[in-house]
């Protein structure tokens, strides 16, 4: 099973390649070649109904990292997840009629920390299966969680260095803190004046940029990536689709192949995309519900055929889903255009040059067959904080309230009756004073405090990670324009 560019598919590759470059030559994302082919049968899926996350882990990765050995694999999943404070690393709770599954329970309390803990250890195989004796630079911008997962996953190892670039003033206070405060001798953090989209365009354009690509040389080092377009990062989110339907088996909530709804809040576009895959590899999926806040450039894509980007950049309560530029729907596209390359290569390039571009109808309606999409504005996510915990005694962090709101709007359209799933992305402690505000009233209290105050009067804990985060000594505290990357990078490459 080798991996193929989304703009140029006779690039063929092996998947620990395509999880060193992280990004193809000429801009297009790796996605592996004919991927339908692995297709579990109902059979072999009712057969992971006895097994640990670890082993469906296992399991499903065996049969996309195809050159990697099952040891090694083995090897990377076990130091991967021993991290996590709940043994299902990723718990499925119920909550009335519907089922939330929590992915904050890694080491940073975000979902990004399900991939960023194995991505490490995959790259370091990786490396060793292709005898490359070069050091890696991984370039990883983020509108808030992804950096410090990819900052922990990364930390300290040998022969790699990793730097995260953030919006400044994009991000929440822990977010940022916990970035700030990151440990590690290999780690670099930089604030940038702009939005995510500005540092996630700015890392791209440096993985094709030929004089960075010479200097990378002169100084013996790689690129790679840790964001969802780096396929090492986005095929262990794949894992938690599964697990998910596998615990429903178990608890007797539904039959073998009986089919499911996947809720889920959605900048980027990698954790939804990732559940297609789930699909392609054949669970039971009925729709998969892409949730969007007012930043919905997602929902009138779904609406209209055509992705615009030209348009106000909103600051919101879910900052990590404050986007404009949804990198992995160009493989969505991919797999929708019958992986015609030449058009992806095509429809991102209007992109880049004119903001927007439109789809056939034929892939409109090919996208609009297998998700819906919908958004949830800030008024109404504060209410569904409010709503869950009063009635269900939930708690529920910004992002994964624009979900569950979303998923009341889809519920009264779905005339399906499957069971609902929703992704929950984050731990409200990390927003505790949109959660705080939401549910009780506006306080002047600094974030940190306002943590504990929240904490005692919903009598949920703070995550161990956060606790301690307020005293924590800040490392990094650069601020650089953000034109200045390239720059930056070259900073980095020389020191030691």
């Amino acid at each position: 099973m080798n991996c193929i560019s989304t703009r140029n598919k006779n690039i063929s590759i092996s998947p620990s390649l395509g999880i060193i470059k992280g990004i193809s030559e000429e801009g297009g994302l790796f996605i592996f070649e004919n991927i339908e082919n692995l297709k579990l049968s109902l059979e072999e899926i009712g057969n992971l109904k006895n097994l640990s996350y670890k082993n469906i882990a296992f399991n499903i990765l065996k049969k996309l990292l195809s050159d990697f050995s099952d040891s090694s694999l083995k090897n990377s999943i076990d130091l991967a997840y021993n991290k996590f404070s709940s043994k299902e690393v990723t718990p499925l709770v119920k909550v009335n009629q519907d089922y939330i599954l929590e992915l904050f329970h890694g080491p940073t309390s975000a979902f990004k920390d399900v991939a960023l803990s194995l991505l490490p250890h995959l790259t370091v195989e990786a490396m060793k299966i292709n005898k490359i004796d070069k050091k890696l630079l991984i370039l990883t911008a983020t509108s808030g969680d992804t950096g410090k997962a990819a900052l922990e996953g990364f930390k300290n190892i040998e022969n790699i260095k990793i730097a995260v670039f953030f919006p400044n003033d994009g991000t929440s206070i822990v977010q940022k803190k916990q970035m700030t405060t990151q440990e590690g001798n290999n780690t670099f953090v930089y604030g940038i004046k702009g939005n995510f989209d500005d540092a996630q365009s700015g890392i791209k354009n440096i993985f094709t940029d030929k004089n960075i690509e010479n200097y990378l040389k002169e100084k013996n080092y790689s690129f790679s990536s840790a964001n969802s377009i780096n396929i090492g990062r986005l095929i262990p989110q794949i894992i938690y689709y599964f697990y998910s339907y596998i615990n429903l088996l178990k608890k007797d909530e539904i039959s073998l192949g009986e089919k499911v709804n996947f809720i889920v809040p959605s900048g980027n576009f990698g954790d939804i995309l990732a559940g297609y895959y789930a699909k392609l590899l054949g669970l039971p999926v009925n729709k998969l519900v892409c949730a969007s806040n007012s930043n919905k450039v997602l929902t009138d894509f779904y609406n209209t055929g055509i992705y615009n980007k030209n348009r106000d950049f909103l600051k919101t309560l879910s900052p990590s889903m404050d986007i404009l530029i949804s990198s992995n729907l160009e493989r969505l596209l991919f797999h929708l255009s019958n992986d015609n390359d030449k058009y992806i290569e095509k429809i991102m390039r209007d992109l880049k040059e004119n903001g927007q571009y439109q789809i056939s109808e034929s892939m409109l309606e090919k996208l609009q067959k297998d998700f819906y999409f919908d958004y949830t504005d800030e008024e109404t996510t504060r209410k569904t904080i409010k709503k869950v915990f009063e009635n269900y005694n939930y708690l529920l962090d910004t992002h994964t309230a624009v979900g569950y709101s979303v998923m009341e709007k889809f519920k009264k359209l779905d005339s399906s009756n499957c069971k609902n799933i929703l992704l929950s992305t984050a731990s409200p402690f990390k927003f505790s004073k949109s959660v705080y505000e939401s549910i009780f009233e506006e306080t002047s209290l600094n974030e940190f405090e306002i943590m504990k105050k929240l904490s005692e009067k919903t009598k949920f804990s703070i995550p161990e990670n956060l606790k301690d985060l307020e005293n924590k000594k800040e490392l990094h505290k650069n601020i650089i324009e953000k034109n200045n990357i390239d720059k930056t990078i070259e900073v980095i490459l020389c020191s030691e």
